[in-house]
């Protein structure tokens, strides 16, 4: 018998996206139910948004901000996962951060850090902490019993730069203009509203069958 296809979806998101937040740990059950493996792409959103013609938050109209917090507002309570819609610290850097996700999948692997991922989301978007301080992001890798301050001086590193600006320039090349994006089997898709569609691409697997 041949050895078995592992089918990958790539999963690219920002931490200090809140769309991010509000799919990650649905994500990581829905691979973990199809046996699905995740290659975690963190991103510099500010340069995804450059090129694709999205606007940053700040700059957009009105009315556009105020219907995102009433969208946040909904899927937080249908989902019951805890948000503040208006973190005391957003918007806010989340290079330090996505650098930090990237040394620790270089040091302990994807699960370990896609696990890291969950705290630092949970950290700006339920627990008013700020994800951008160095201090705080050792705080959180030390709550999954990792040597926060090694990996916080391993995200200060010119490899890590490089692989954070090559998943960037990856997105890019992949036509990505928004958070949380997941590519399945050449098939992309935009936003944690799509991952019942996502599901359904999984549960496809001829193995499963």
């Amino acid at each position: 018998m041949g050895a078995k296809t592992v089918r990958v979806c790539e999963y690219y998101f920002s931490p200090i996206s809140p769309w991010s937040y509000l799919g990650h740990e649905r994500l990581l059950k829905l691979a973990q139910q199809y046996n699905i493996k995740i290659d975690m792409k963190p991103v510099d959103i500010g340069q995804v948004f450059g090129a694709s013609g999205g606007v940053p938050l700040a700059k957009r109209a009105p009315q556009r901000q105020a219907y995102r917090l009433q969208e946040l507002q909904r899927w937080s309570e249908f989902l019951a996962i805890p948000m503040n819609i208006q973190p005391a610290f957003f918007p806010v850097s989340g290079d330090l951060a996505s650098k930090l996700l990237i040394a620790t999948q270089l040091t302990h692997g994807t699960e370990v850090a896609l696990n890291l991922c969950t705290e630092i989301m949970r950290a700006i978007w339920a627990e008013q902490k700020n994800i951008s301080d160095g201090g705080t992001l050792i705080e959180l890798a030390e709550q999954i019993e990792l040597d926060g301050p090694a990996l916080l001086k391993s995200a200060d590193t010119a490899s890590v730069a490089a692989e954070y600006q090559r998943h960037t320039q990856q997105a890019i090349a992949a036509n990505v203009f928004g958070m949380p994006w997941y590519v399945f089997e050449d098939q992309p898709y935009w936003g944690q509203d799509r991952l019942d569609f996502l599901e359904r691409a999984f549960a496809s697997n001829p193995a499963l069958k």
